[in-house]
């Protein structure tokens, strides 16, 4: 198998750092797959997450640094801090090129400083070091991107933590930098943030200059199928590249799956004031761009800017969950509003999922009212500032909701429920339940048409009946975990034929045979390894449940109901 990628073990404490060749078993496995073996091997499931023995690792795909479309993406893990059980959390920007052309299959950071002092990473073809910084510490993201651009050269990538991270925060993110060098893009959702912070590694500096081309096995056949491949995403993905995904807020308000005010609806009744057209109108209007590519080699391009009234750039996210969290979920009926929350979440790295369920979470208490614009946004300063109920609501919807003593807390095994109520969308409900990352929609979203890969659930199912969704789960978990081990955005498509185009280019990049059945099995081992880790973390089925309102109340105005059965989903959803 053709391959000479390396990786590095990166000691905090001791500050050695290991260039090391990963044995063979370790071949095949690459971004999120590679990271749940490596925790499985080396990390004590049971351990402090924000102790010594935690590992933060960091791991481009399997087809990272080629023309394959979309295959930029970053995986970066550990220990939640949030759960409490394994977390790979996925990344566009241009880390994980860079990382790749650099040859680098992992970064892994170990142990943690005893020191009172911070530190950057820089990687180059030179080799790793560890850099003491005192100039950033404390600075949003913003800053440190544009400190450390103007330092080290406009062309490098950077992986940063703000305030939130360095704190230690339940919340916080990572942030890398995307292709015009802002801190845009974030591997959100688990906490990492504060595991990052927990190391005191403030940035990431990585500079590929002078790095060769990725090394492929039979490149004419490699080039050759990922052209045909890209000409057949830019026809079909048309509708990402023109409205985001602010296009699913309409279809899923249809739908009645829309989160709103604390997930008690799932029809928000001004929808229509933060849907893709909305958001279209406001960016056109104002000379903000639509269209862009989150990383290189991305041809889906469904990235944006959103600028306020004069002109000016706020934030590049505006994403569906981020939109629907802080939107509806809240009663905030208003874009400038949650852009507002997006740029505060921008820079001082937390994530908006979660917090857009926390701030929820408060409103339910009736600290504050649902649709308060400024109430909400005096929350995300209070984190950004540090008070006491900022510390506490960084810390995320379970943890907050259990201080104000509120009983409707959207969240499974610790960590908020993404922007699809599971009443109304069953498939990804029973992925909130079963998959190893929490209520993760990443994990496996069953959207309406999507299907399997095997026979029995290639149909079409409708998503509010429970017939079938079990199955589509586990198979849309299974291919969404491949995407994520070879660097693939999802967005390509969790399909069958996606899995064999996948099997093809792996054989061309390393001169090897495999089919879509071993492709499929490296997405189930990856799961396996994730799962077997939670398990020895102290999770069982107990914790394989939604929040108990789910169960109990119909969700209007369709009235649907969480209806398929702890029974059911145990006997079908085998891995």
């Amino acid at each position: 198998m053709l391959s000479k990628n390396i990786s590095f073990r990166i000691n905090m404490f001791s500050k050695e750092i290991d260039e090391l060749q990963l044995s063979e078993e370790y071949n095949l496995l690459g971004g999120r797959s590679l990271i749940a073996k490596i925790l499985l091997d080396e990390v004590k499931p049971t351990c402090n997450a924000l102790g010594p023995n935690n590992k933060l690792i960091f791991a481009p795909g399997l087809l990272g640094g080629t023309i394959a479309p979309c295959s930029g993406r970053l995986s970066i893990g550990g220990k939640s801090p949030l759960t409490g059980g394994i977390k790979e959390s996925n990344v566009g920007g241009i880390a994980a090129t860079k990382l790749s052309k650099l040859n680098i299959k992992a970064l892994i950071i170990e142990d943690k400083p005893q020191e009172d002092k911070w530190y950057i990473i820089h990687i180059s073809t030179k080799g790793v070091e560890i850099l003491e910084e005192a100039e950033i510490i404390g600075a949003d993201n913003y800053f440190v991107s544009e400190y450390l651009l103007k330092k080290y050269g406009n062309k490098v990538a950077i992986i940063s933590i703000g305030s939130a991270g360095e704190k230690q925060y339940r919340s916080s993110a990572i942030s890398v930098t995307d292709m015009e060098g802002l801190p845009t893009r974030h591997a959100a959702r688990g906490g990492l943030g504060a595991l990052m912070g927990s190391k005191r590694i403030k940035a990431i500096v990585i500079d590929d200059t002078g790095a060769k081309n990725t090394l492929i096995a039979d490149s004419s056949a490699y080039k050759e199928i990922s052209k045909k491949w890209i000409t057949e995403l830019v026809a079909t993905k048309k509708v990402l590249t023109t409205k985001g995904t602010a296009n699913l807020v309409t279809p899923m308000n249809e739908l009645g799956c829309l989160p709103t005010h604390n997930f008690r609806e799932g029809n928000f009744a001004s929808a229509d004031a933060i849907d893709a057209e909305s958001l279209q109108k406001t960016i056109k209007e104002r000379n903000g761009k639509q269209g862009i590519p989150c990383h290189p080699g991305c041809v889906i391009r469904c990235g944006k800017t959103y600028n306020d009234a004069k002109g000016n750039y706020i934030t590049s996210g505006m994403e569906y969950e981020t939109i629907v969290l802080m939107g509806s979920n809240c009663g905030i009926d208003d874009l400038d509003t949650i852009a507002k929350m997006n740029r505060i979440c921008d820079e001082i790295g937390i994530d908006t999922m979660e917090i857009g369920v926390t701030i929820g979470v408060i409103m339910e208490s009736g600290m504050i009212a649902f649709g308060d614009k400024e109430g909400a946004i005096n929350i995300l300063e209070e984190i950004k500032k540090g008070t006491v109920f900022g510390k506490l609501a960084a810390q995320g919807a379970e943890i907050t909701g259990k201080a104000l003593g509120v009983s409707r807390i959207p969240t499974v095994k610790s960590q908020g429920i993404s922007g699809y109520d599971p009443r109304g969308l069953k498939g990804t409900g029973v992925t909130y339940i079963t998959s190893p990352q929490g209520a993760d929609h990443t994990a496996g979203n069953a959207l309406p048409g999507r299907v399997g890969y095997r026979h029995e659930t290639e149909e079409v199912l409708d998503v509010q009946k429970p017939e079938g969704q079990v199955a589509l789960s586990r198979d849309l978990q299974i291919m969404t975990a491949v995407c994520d081990l070879t660097g693939l955005c999802f967005f390509v498509g969790t399909t069958k034929s996606n899995m064999e185009i996948i099997a093809q280019l792996l054989n061309a990049k390393f001169g090897i045979n495999v089919n879509i059945d071993n492709v499929v099995k490296l997405g189930q081992d990856c799961i396996h390894y994730e799962k077997e880790f939670n398990s020895m973390a102290g999770f069982n089925e107990a914790h394989d449940q939604l929040p108990e309102f789910f169960y109990l109340e119909k969700l209007p105005p369709k009235e649907v109901e969480f209806d398929i059965s702890e029974k059911e989903i145990r006997k079908t959803l085998k891995f």
